[in-house]
């Protein structure tokens, strides 16, 4: 809701309404163990609507995880694109032509996930998922103000981690020092907390 305010959307659906199309969706396909996935559009180019538009899909869990996710053993690879967010990069919005294609270079060469960094060599975020590095037991994380998407679930990991009593924080990191990291491992809310175990084919 910030998002689509912050973005000039009119008035979403209301949340109750969305709720009851999500459970008639998934009554309708028999699903019970799903990921959703929400469309919200600012409704007609050129006009001036008063209501935003909005569409849902439906997949079962299982087809949305990666091999990594399934095997226990995820691999992700460095970008070679180079990436300058810009202010849009913050909100998860469909044109995001680059980050697919950072992936789809992942996925060509057996790997999961592409980190992306940016012109100054700055660790970013991954093309769907946000990153973390451990490094001397302190779990570490690229700041928002990079405008990196805050992920539901990164936010959970930071939440958890001062619950625990796990030194966390966000840190302006620099790509070339992951190498020196104890562990990396990669959240969003559909693979929740995956491990890395190899890096640009390097354990």
């Amino acid at each position: 809701m910030l998002a689509a305010a912050e973005l000039g959307f009119p008035v979403p659906p209301r949340p109750s309404a969305m709720r009851d199309a999500i459970g008639e969706l998934l009554a309708a396909q028999s699903l019970t163990d799903a990921v959703v996935r929400i469309t919200v559009t600012r409704g007609i180019a050129g006009g001036r609507p008063t209501r935003a538009g909005a569409w849902i899909e439906a997949q079962p869990l299982a087809a949305r995880l990666w091999r990594g996710t399934r095997t226990g053993d995820a691999a992700a690879i460095v970008s070679p694109l180079v990436f300058d967010l810009g202010w849009l990069g913050a909100y998860k919005t469909t044109s995001r032509m680059a980050w697919d294609l950072a992936r789809e270079q992942a996925i060509a060469i057996g790997a999961d996930e592409a980190l992306l960094v940016s012109s100054t060599g700055e660790l970013l975020e991954g093309s769907a998922s946000n990153v973390f590095v451990v490094r001397e037991g302190e779990v570490l994380t690229p700041p928002l103000g990079s405008r990196i998407l805050p992920g539901v679930t990164r936010a959970l990991v930071l939440q958890l981690c001062a619950e625990l009593g796990v030194p966390a924080r966000e840190c302006v990191l620099q790509a070339g020092g992951m190498r020196e990291c104890e562990s990396l491992f990669l959240t969003n809310s559909v693979q929740e907390v995956l491990p890395v175990a190899t890096l640009d084919g390097r354990a």
